[in-house]
């Protein structure tokens, strides 16, 4: 599998068209059913293929309909920590809260403030 840091933009929207292409071809659907049922246009539906995903709510709309949303599951998942981990996250917020200075504080006379 190749380090996907390595790839280039292009070349990552262009991998994700290939694979939904391959995804849509193996559930025997037409790139037109698959942009009517996805609620995209057609060409919408040819861009994101060719590796031009322009539109992030299409690329959403085609996962739905291909029933391969859930890989972006990590993206949506909140992480969940262990109470051991919780712990030492209080711990350290409150080991860098800032402190006050000690200095006096400064009141003035109502006869100062009046002009």
């Amino acid at each position: 599998m190749e380090d996907i840091y390595m790839l280039s933009d292009g070349m990552i929207q262009s991998k994700i068209g290939e694979r939904l292409k391959a995804v849509r071809l193996k559930q025997n659907i037409t790139q037109q059913a698959l942009a009517e049922e996805s609620g995209v246009s057609l060409s919408s539906v040819k861009k994101i293929e060719k590796g031009e995903i322009g539109s992030f709510d299409s690329l959403l709309r085609v996962l739905r309909t291909l029933g391969k949303l859930d890989v972006l599951l990590p993206l949506v998942e909140e992480e969940q920590l262990s109470p051991s981990e919780y712990y030492e996250l209080v711990q350290k917020a409150g080991a860098h809260q800032r402190k006050r200075a000690a200095g006096k504080s400064v009141k003035k006379d109502k006869e100062e403030l009046s002009w």
